[in-house]
């Protein structure tokens, strides 16, 4: 989900259209600013491989969408813009500076995203960035309902088929959203906040998750962990209130099974940040 001001930073914020919001304004007036952030890269972006060698007996698969100009943003409009500042032909070095949102592309929401004094993304604990994967597919549900949520039921299922969700897990919605991200209207279900419809995870099922299993984050193929037509986004506040994280736009879940991967999660840890677009691997046993 994009949130311009992290609970730390109560200074207004422009919007892309040059509307001035805080998050107190967000939350009570549904509505939300995006913080663009100016980053020097030395290299121009490639397309993530979903699958790539890991060592004998092992593959990875990316879990990480290509962070392009045209990524559909929370908002609506084009939330991402590029300048190259010198080239190799006239400066001998190559280098581009982007500006855009910490929660945009395939990026993590922090506790401290929702809960002040919550954890930001240079304070989390690198221990709990790798963390054997649990996925749980509701792409038939989602079929009928764009705002279908992963409901308690659901992790029972999972638990029956699979085994129980170990210790330390990063749970995984697959809804199979993933498939509409070339398509931003498809991908929001709908033109951009508040019209937006695409699956979650309910309220009550990471309640659940808290209460009775010790997990390190939830993740989902869609671009909040609540679902689209979330009036309160109830997961942000009470599941990364309890000290744990989000992953939002994930790819290639389907390319890993429903248990057995590990994921790498690689946010920037930058100062202050309520978030941070990141690499997601996950590193499945046996070759493809």
């Amino acid at each position: 989900m994009c949130v311009g001001a992290t609970p730390h930073d109560h200074h207004h914020h422009e919007t892309p259209e040059g509307l001035s919001l805080t998050r107190r304004s967000f939350l009570k007036a549904g509505a939300a600013g995006a913080a663009g952030m100016s980053l020097a890269v030395a290299a121009p972006a490639v397309p993530a491989l979903a699958h790539a060698r890991a060592g004998r007996g092992h593959r990875v698969v990316d879990l990480t969408h290509r962070l392009v100009k045209t990524f559909p943003a929370f908002l609506g409009p084009q939330a991402i813009t590029d300048q190259v500042l010198f080239t190799i032909e006239n400066d001998g070095f190559y280098t581009k500076q982007w500006t855009f949102d910490e929660h945009i592309g395939t990026h993590i929401d922090t506790p401290g995203h929702f809960s002040p004094g919550g954890a930001l993304v240079d304070a989390l604990d690198p221990q709990t960035l790798l963390a054997p994967i649990a996925v749980v597919d509701i792409k038939r549900k989602a079929m009928d309902d764009p705002n279908a949520m992963v409901e308690p039921r659901d992790l029972v299922r999972y638990e029956r088929r699979h085994g129980r969700i170990p210790r330390g897990a990063l749970v995984c919605m697959n809804s199979g959203w993933a498939a509409k991200v070339g398509d931003g209207d498809a991908f929001r279900g709908g033109t951009g906040f508040p019209d937006l419809n695409f699956p979650g995870f309910s309220s009550d099922a990471t309640d659940w998750l808290n209460a009775k299993r010790d997990i390190v984050g939830i993740g989902v193929d869609t671009m909040s962990i609540d679902p689209g037509n979330s009036a309160d986004f109830a997961v942000h506040v009470s599941f990364l209130g309890s000290g744990r994280y989000g992953i939002e736009n994930l790819a290639n879940l389907d390319h890993i099974p429903a248990k057995g991967a590990r994921a790498f999660v690689g946010p920037v840890p930058w100062e202050d940040g309520s978030g941070s677009p990141c690499r997601v691997l996950a590193t499945v046993a046996g070759r493809r």
